[in-house]
């Protein structure tokens, strides 16, 4: 390799590396997230401080068959992974908002898409509060 494609490569590495580290310091996506089940329509919403890692998390917990929403689980495994779409729903903008309010920015932002999207019962794996 002639030294220049190397210099480029070194560069590349230690600014994937930089921004490696950035994303790491930095606060993870938060906000609300849906599992909806393409079959039936039926959908779970979940909040998260670390959107990605919840999502991965739901992903890992169902297809182990350990997956706490037994509901979930059931048509989980009834369906098949295809049957289901994980996506963020929206997100809280951290710079927004002072650090100790995100925990309650991202339930107030479950809260409102709990109210708005009624995921309980026939439309939802969700359990209404108080249940």
């Amino acid at each position: 390799k002639s030294a220049i494609k190397v210099k480029k490569e070194l560069v590349n590495m230690d600014r994937r590396k930089e921004l490696k580290l950035v994303y790491k310091q930095g606060p993870r996506p938060m906000g609300v997230y849906q599992i909806k089940n393409t079959v039936n329509g039926k959908l779970f919403i979940g909040s998260s401080m670390n959107l990605p890692g919840s999502l991965n998390g739901s992903r890992f917990k169902l297809n182990a068959n350990a997956h706490p929403n037994r509901q979930l689980q059931a048509d989980w495994n009834r369906y098949g992974p295809a049957a289901f779409s994980f996506e963020v729903i929206e997100t809280i903008n951290p710079d927004k908002i002072d650090e100790a309010d995100w925990q309650k920015a991202v339930a107030a932002l479950e809260e409102k898409w709990l109210a708005e999207l009624r995921p309980f019962g026939d439309n939802g794996y969700n359990q209404p509060q108080g249940k």
